[in-house]
């Protein structure tokens, strides 16, 4: 991959579309995590004014130290960058008290939580990026937004564009290099952040993104029922979640009504 390139392609349709768009730069959530240091290091470098936001609902001491970090790093090296703590615990947790339930009647209650903390921060961007006529930047890569669905619907997937979205996460991972983005937040182990214990995305996945992308490559011209051992079982679980996140890239469905209803 031609490294220099890509960024310059990508923080120059990022500053055309926000020009053609009529607004003043962009807002991106910065998790302490690799997908958003790269998104938020391009953003700066398109020279328009771009938000940085630090967003922890009972995050982690070492997630936000690494987003703090990277934050503070960028806005010393770039004059167009403002940075944001907005601390959503107190919100989340006044949520999560007026919306209390039982676990053994909703056994889906904590995972509707993690997915209510990526929402929370979707509308807390929404919010700023209004507020100061900014496009709020995706940060998903490849393999999550388009292959296995690792974002919440309405949540980190509700942005108004993509900077990443065409590079795998290995490729984000060499970008971040070229980026300068700190060693701490490349060997990180990834994580969503969206739970008070901590789990990777490869828990929750029940693969790597090594892994993943492999499958993303054959997915579709070999069946699970070609390859024998992890890889078989690897594709697998790609196209169980390939199945399962259909409904997260697909126009809403539309009733349409039939003609001689309406007349």
């Amino acid at each position: 991959m031609q490294h220099q390139a890509v960024i310059g392609h990508i923080v120059n349709w990022l500053k055309d579309y926000a020009l053609s768009a009529g607004m003043k730069g962009f807002v991106v959530g910065v998790s302490g995590g690799v997908d958003s240091a790269v998104v938020s290091a391009l953003a700066a470098r398109t020279g328009m004014d771009t938000l940085l936001l630090e967003m922890p609902i009972r995050q982690k001491s070492d997630q936000v130290n690494r987003a703090q970090e990277h934050m503070a790093a960028l806005s010393a090296d770039f004059a167009n960058v403002r940075t944001l703590r907005v601390d959503l615990t107190p919100t989340f947790e006044q949520f999560e008290q007026t919306a209390e339930v039982s676990e053994a009647d909703y056994p889906a209650k904590n995972l509707a939580l993690a997915n209510s903390r990526s929402r929370l921060r979707m509308l807390t961007l929404y919010y700023y990026g209004q507020l100061n006529n900014l496009l709020v930047a995706g940060t998903g890569n490849k393999v999550e937004d388009f292959g296995v669905g690792f974002f919440t619907k309405y949540g980190d997937g509700g942005v108004d564009i993509s900077p990443i979205g065409d590079l795998l996460k290995s490729q984000v991972y060499r970008l971040a290099e070229a980026l300068n983005v700190s060693e701490a937040i490349r060997q990180a182990v990834p994580t969503d952040g969206l739970w008070d214990t901590e789990r990777s995305d490869e828990q929750q996945m029940g693969a790597t993104y090594p892994e993943l992308e492999w499958a993303m490559g054959v997915y579709g011209r070999q069946p699970p029922e070609a390859f024998t051992g992890r890889r078989r079982e690897v594709l697998e679980i790609y196209t169980r979640l390939n199945r399962a996140m259909q409904h997260k890239i697909r126009p809403i469905p539309v009733c349409t009504i039939p003609e001689a209803l309406l007349e």
